[in-house]
Order: structure tokens, then sequence, then C-alpha cells
């Protein structure tokens, strides 16, 4: 399960559309109703919020929007949109470096013209889901690296 920081607009179709049903995934784990990924890293963040569902929505309406842009038919109406979250979720600087360059990997076999469009974002020009805000720090303690 990847759950990203980053913009929805940085990723790839391929991408776009696995954020989607990785986070519907995910706000049925937030939801016990499903047996799988209870205890994802990823999900940490969100647990953490005074309010995961929303939190899980909120994410979720930010990717919904991406899809929208492109003509993406996302069913909007498996997100609650009456309760947007108005605090931010901290992320790391470093976990966003890292993602953007997990995400460069990715990019660079399945859409060159993504890649090298990504490629010319200096690391502090990078945006993140409209979730989020950027914090100084490392990588996040829940993110799985090859050091791990």
């Amino acid at each position: 399960m990847r759950l990203w920081s980053l913009h929805p607009a940085y990723l790839d179709t391929k991408g776009l559309l696995a954020l989607w049903r990785e986070g519907l995934l995910a706000k049925k784990v937030l939801l016990s109703l499903t047996k799988g990924y209870k205890n994802h890293p990823q999900l940490d963040r969100f647990k953490a919020y005074s309010d995961p569902l929303n939190a899980i929505d909120s994410f979720l309406y930010f990717v919904y929007l991406e899809a929208r842009n492109r003509n993406y038919n996302f069913n909007v109406n498996k997100i609650s949109t009456l309760n947007l979250l108005v605090e931010k979720i901290p992320i790391k600087r470093g976990q966003l470096e890292f993602e953007y360059n997990h995400l460069l990997d990715k990019l660079k076999l399945r859409d060159k013209n993504r890649y090298e469009f990504l490629l010319k974002l200096s690391s502090d020009k990078i945006s993140t889901n409209p979730l989020f805000y950027v914090i100084e720090g490392d990588i996040e303690e829940w993110e799985k690296t090859k050091k791990a």
C-alpha cells in the first residue's frame, strides 16, 4: 500500500488509479471492514489524527479532484465530503523527498514525459497532497525503506 504524501498531480494514470483504490482500502481498514492491512504503517498518520475517517476522506477528496481534472470517473460517493479537514497533517521533508525519488524510479519505467517534467523540480518545490504540510525532519518512522 502506498498512500502518497506527494500531490496527486505528480502521479501517472496507473499511480493515480492505484492511489484511489488503496485509499479506499485504507478507509475500509479504518472502518474495520477488512481482515488485511490492519496494521499497515502508512495508516499510522491517519490513525493518529483525532478523526481518522475524516482524515482519509479528506486525503481521498484531493485524489478525486485530480482525477476529475483528468476527466476520470472516480465515484465521489465512496467518500464523505461533508466535513473535510481544516487542520492539515504534518509530513516530514525527508519523507516527501523519499517519496519523490521513489516515484521518479517508477516513472522512469512507466511514463518518460512525466519523469522528465518531475526531474526539473527542486526539492523545495515539491508539493504535497493538500491535506499535508511540510515540516523539517527525516523519513517517517512508519516508512519501509531498503535500509530497514
